[in-house]
């Protein structure tokens, strides 16, 4: 190797780092399942203050372990994140980056939300554990702010003149935008579908965000291949 070649050139380098992109975002993906699982049915917005006290009083151990599979995937989710912004250009990928940021303080705030309700759940006051969990709560909805900004900053380089993604990812990203944008009225929601830390910010929108990030990550690895293919 010349002294002039990074190792990331080599073909090797550009093997190991699609063999990560894929490794983080599959452990992002499972980290986040397996905290929804352990929560199982929390309390929603709706339910009353002593319905909130009493579920973390039996479920502190799964509030806790939610918020330990939330620290790992951060780690997980940032290098997926700082590879998947490999292919774009500036200010896109700043853009990109500064979204993804966004994504994981926002995603730590509500974890030790869920972990510090669940630390002295045996004293809890009512009021309190229902103020604590609306402020986790309406991290479904304040989160559309930074999907929104991961998903333009990609999606802009589909519906340039000279497009730099897909056709397919394209249309994927202006489906996921808009549905986050839409999800954004989760903010004024109260209970059923709407409300913040509901079906529309835990269901439809995890799954649609899910599904675009999928579709990214294959597009990334493509384009690390095609690198190869270069080198």
């Amino acid at each position: 190797m010349s002294a002039t070649t990074h190792p990331l050139s080599a073909p090797a380098g550009r093997l190991s780092l699609r063999t990560g992109l894929i490794v983080a975002a599959v452990a992002s993906v499972a980290l986040y399942v397996a905290g929804a699982v352990a929560l199982g049915s929390p309390p929603t917005v709706s339910d009353a203050p002593a319905r909130v006290v009493a579920w973390f009083r039996d479920h502190d151990d799964a509030a806790r372990f939610y918020a330990w599979t939330a620290a790992l995937g951060t780690v997980s989710f940032a290098v997926a994140a700082a590879i998947l912004a490999m292919p774009l250009p500036t200010p896109f990928r700043e853009t990109f980056l500064l979204g993804a940021a966004a994504l994981i303080i926002e995603n730590a705030v509500q974890a030790w939300c869920w972990a510090a309700l669940a630390l002295h759940a045996r004293s809890l006051e009512p009021a309190s554990a229902r103020l604590m969990l609306d402020m986790a709560s309406l991290w479904g909805p304040i989160l559309t702010g930074a999907t929104m900004t991961m998903i333009g900053a990609i999606t802009a380089l589909g519906v340039r003149a000279r497009p730099l993604i897909p056709r397919w990812l394209t249309v994927l990203g202006i489906v996921a935008f808009a549905e986050q944008a839409i999800e954004t009225v989760t903010v004024l929601g109260t209970h059923g579908f709407t409300a913040p830390g509901g079906e529309m910010n835990l269901v439809l929108g995890a799954a649609v965000t899910t599904i675009w990030l999928a579709g990214t990550v294959v597009w990334a690895a493509g384009w690390l291949r095609r690198q190869d293919a270069a080198a």
